[in-house]
């Protein structure tokens, strides 16, 4: 719908349905009033009688006049009128305005409308004037848009539409801004719309040009022969043009959607070049990189950057405009340029940090290496010195360097220092001199390489040496020592046996033992810590064996120590000695309770650990796999920093003397070795210490049916009084018949032990060493129904003789006693071969235990 465009905008404002402006006088009040008082004077002449007709004659025809009146306010004849309406000022504002202007009653009619609201809706005089529902009425491009402003209009809101009205006969439509809103916020005026259209048109053809100059624009930026490409604080390309992007072999609508950063274009480290310019607020930074920018596919093309970045009074960076040329060509055309496209490349894609400085430290250029170092050390941009980066306890050592190359100084010795920033971190910088320097301006070249891996591999190789060192030494001197105490304890049995508790120096002799038990205790925790302790795996539910040692750790920790364990749910089977497994969680227990004189609380957890975790969770020597992970944390007062890389040293202990060995740690972590497992620590000086063991799952496998050799004697295990409680089991008899040979290379061990089977009814025959024990097999005309043999010994040890014996009797039966582990010696013999183990040191009754039981074996 079109509206007349001729009317003459200057005629007179009709109002629709409102009377014409009434003006009263207060001097017409008064005259009225004055002339009442003199008729009343008058009539007082009169006398009453005289007068009475007239004042009845007049008071008739003064309620004649208020009553026309009343009626006539009533049919809406007469309105009273606020004087702020016929405000000549404020009329002719509304009335003039370039907006069309109407008001709506309740029922949608028009109680006032202005010239141009008349002019553009199409209406020639006030008779005409409609709401603009029915001026635009059959009109399907705005009927949507008045149906909304209606809607707006009867809930009291505000409303804006912008609507096209198409011409007819071919004319140009126009545009035009209808709005609504209530006439005021009374209850009343709520009731009453204001409605306002504006012909918009001109507007809308400026906007359109000022489109077309932008599309244009942009053309002719996205079919530029450079690159161009922006980007916002967060790192997110913004903008890329056309040639850029047909460069790198990226869609522009992917790039559009933000799907792209800064990070994915660049290549190598380039990225933190303008990432890492300093910040002056209230200026804007021109700087020129040389770089490679990294395509879809991969592949890179040398590129030079002219990226212009502005900052804000506070410092924040804006967005930056960046103008991209490609040097692909130049490689190709131009040796110079080819030969710097080189350089570029090399000097930024290297792994080490360089940069040049001044004789202040001030850094004058630096790589993309360099850049991305500050920014990993989290330094403040607006510095540009390179002694920034390094810790201030070392910062002298680089200044002492920095000033030897100032002075043109050579062969200038590398330094290793500490790395500024919140973690532990280690650089090693190398310093030159700047051959032929004329001023200040560049004084050194600084090349810097990271060293906080090497070094963290370095300590733990060290540590790791330490610890194998001390447990080949700890190995050691339990093997010796058990030979030792093998023959302590079996002398102490046959002084048992030959002393009644009566006599005055049995307990004496019974003191001698306890302390042969204790000592023996200690050789097994050197043997745990230095992982050559005999074994006996199994597959176990850690939740059932946690449950069954509820009771006894409640016990050890006390009253004080509040004590909680929360399984995890479908824990993975793993294959661990039971009585080890014990020993490691009573011995952690323990200390967590020493770490709590005043109480606390100690809780154990377990949890599966997936191959995916495993490798998240970044512990230093463990491959990613499944484990069951079990927690031991305590609120405790922690370990120390300085003593934490110490814990499982054997003998290494931070109780008053007397209060422990030192080989609690140190025996939990050759258990868990042992076992294939790792254990960590995690703790704070007062907030209490977490250990955090990993025991690899165990997938059933299919059994063969091979016999294995049997365990003769339960090893010591970890729990307590395992030897007097092995002893205590009752032996109804342990007397037997046959001949043993008996080989062992310490005489005196030899002579005790050989003393003992013969006192059960054994024939017992001796040798030194394997080389004697093959002759003797040959000269024992009855044979050998037994060989209890040592494993290490001169000239033969057990394995080889073993192996000899049974080429000749292939069913000849075998006992090794050793202080080492049986796994130690087991892979060196053949697959199949059968024998028994007896682990030293042992007590007579166990010697002869095992004796019988293999003897009493199917050959």
């Amino acid at each position: 719908m079109t509206a007349e465009t001729d009317h003459d905008l200057t005629r007179e404002p009709v109002a629709a349905h409102e009377p014409s402006p009434r003006s009263g006088s207060i001097v017409l009040v008064l005259l009225v009033a004055a002339g009442l008082v003199a008729v009343a004077i008058g009539l007082m002449t009169l006398g009453r009688a005289a007068a009475q007709p007239y004042i009845l004659g007049i008071l008739a025809v003064l309620a004649m006049v208020g009553l026309f009146n009343l009626f006539a306010f009533a049919a809406g004849i007469i309105r009273f009128v606020d004087r702020n309406l016929d405000d000549p000022v404020m009329g002719r504002i509304a009335d003039h305005a370039f907006d069309g202007l109407a008001v709506t009653d309740p029922r949608g009619h028009v109680v006032y409308s202005n010239a141009a609201y008349l002019t553009l809706t199409g209406a020639t005089g006030p008779q005409e004037v409609r709401p603009v529902e029915r001026v635009f009425i059959g009109n399907p491009d705005v009927s949507e848009a008045v149906f909304r402003l209606l809607k707006a209009a009867r809930e009291g809101k505000r409303q804006q539409e912008e609507v096209r009205i198409s011409g007819q006969d071919g004319s140009q439509g126009r545009w035009l801004r209808m709005r609504v809103r209530p006439l005021g916020t009374g209850k009343r005026e709520t009731k009453y719309a204001v409605w306002s259209i504006s012909d918009i048109t001109r507007d809308r053809e400026r906007q359109e040009d000022v489109f077309q100059e932008l599309q244009h624009a942009i053309e002719y930026l996205d079919h530029a022969p450079c690159g161009f490409f922006s980007v916002n604080p967060a790192g997110e390309l913004a903008y890329v043009n056309a040639t850029l992007a047909n460069w790198l072999d990226y869609d522009l609508a992917e790039i559009g959607s933000g799907g792209l950063k800064l990070t994915d274009i660049v290549s190598g480290d380039g990225a933190s070049l303008l990432t890492a310019i300093v910040a002056v607020p209230g200026e804007v930074k021109t700087e020129v990189f040389d770089i490679d920018l990294r395509m879809r596919t991969g592949k890179t093309m040398p590129v030079r950057l002219y990226h212009k970045l502005a900052f804000g009074a506070d410092g924040a960076p804006g967005p930056s405009r960046t103008l991209v040329i490609s040097r692909a060509r130049d490689e190709r055309s131009d040796p110079d340029r080819a030969a710097e496209v080189r350089f570029m490349r090399f000097f930024d894609h290297t792994p080490m940090a360089i940069a040049t400085v001044d004789r202040g430290g001030n850094v004058v250029r630096a790589n993309a290496r360099y850049a991305k170092l500050g920014q990993a050390l989290g330094l403040d941009t607006s510095s540009k010195s390179i002694f920034r980066a390094v810790n201030a306890r070392d910062r002298h050592l680089l200044i002492a360097a920095i000033n030897q190359a100032a002075e043109n100084q050579a062969d200038i010795a590398p330094v290793e220092v500490a790395l500024e920033g919140t973690k532990e971190r280690w650089g090693q910088f190398f310093v030159t001199p700047v051959d032929g320097a004329e001023n200040d301006a560049e004084a050194a070249i600084v090349h810097m390489l990271e060293t906080t891996e090497r070094r963290a591999l370095e300590n733990q190789i060290n540590q790791s040496q330490k610890m194998e060192t001390v447990g080949q030494l700890a190995g050691g001197i339990a093997h010796d020592f058990n030979n030792v105490l093998s023959a302590i304890m079996m002398a102490n049995d046959f002084l048992l046996n030959a002393h009644k508790p009566t006599d005055p120096s049995f307990q004496d002799i019974m003191q001698i033992k306890q302390n042969a038990t204790r000592a023996a205790t200690l050789v097994r925790q050197l043997l745990a810590f230095s992982r050559r302790q005999t074994l006996r795996p199994q597959v176990l539910d850690l939740g059932d064996a946690l449950s069954d040692l509820a009771m006894l750790l409640r016990r050890l920790i006390g009253e004080k120590v509040k004590q909680e364990t929360i399984h995890g749910r479908d824990l993975w089977p793993v294959k661990v000695d039971v009585s080890q497994f014990e020993q490691v969680i009573v011995n952690l227990a323990v200390n967590a309770r020493d770490a709590m004189p005043e109480g606390g609380k100690l809780i154990i957890r377990t949890a599966n650990v997936t191959a995916e975790e495993a490798a998240k969770l970044a512990y230093k020597g463990m491959p990613a796999a499944d484990y069951v992970r079990i927690e031991v944390a305590d609120t405790g007062t922690g370990i120390p920093a300085d003593i934490r890389d110490k814990i499982f040293e054997p003998f290494f202990s931070t109780k008053e003397v007397g209060k422990g060995t030192g080989l609690g740690l140190s025996t939990v972590y050759g258990i868990v070795k042992q076992t294939g497992g790792f254990i960590y620590v995690d703790s704070e000086p007062g907030q209490g210490t977490s250990f955090h063991i990993f025991l690899p799952r165990h997938h059933a496998e299919p059994e063969v049916q091979v016999e294995q050799p049997a365990a003769v004697v339960a090893t010591n295990g970890a729990a307590k009084e395992a030897a007097s409680a092995a002893e205590a089991k009752p032996r109804t008899d342990l007397t037997g018949q046959g001949t043993i040979l008996l080989v062992e290379d310490e005489e005196g061990l030899r002579a005790l032990n050989a003393r003992g089977l013969r006192s059960r009814g054994y024939t017992v025959v001796e040798a030194e060493n394997g080389v004697e024990a093959m002759e003797l097999l040959d000269e024992q005309s009855g044979g050998i129904d037994l060989v209890v043999s040592d494993v290490v010994m001169p000239e033969m040890d057990g394995p080889t003789l073993l192996k000899a014996m049974r080429e000749k009797n292939p069913d000849i039966k075998f006992i090794f006693v050793s202080g080492y582990a049986e796994d130690a010696f087991e892979k060196s013999l053949p697959e199949g071969q059968q024998f028994d183990f007896l682990p030293k040191p042992f007590t007579l009754s166990q010697l002869v235990a095992a004796v019988k039981e293999t003897m009493a074996k199917a050959g």
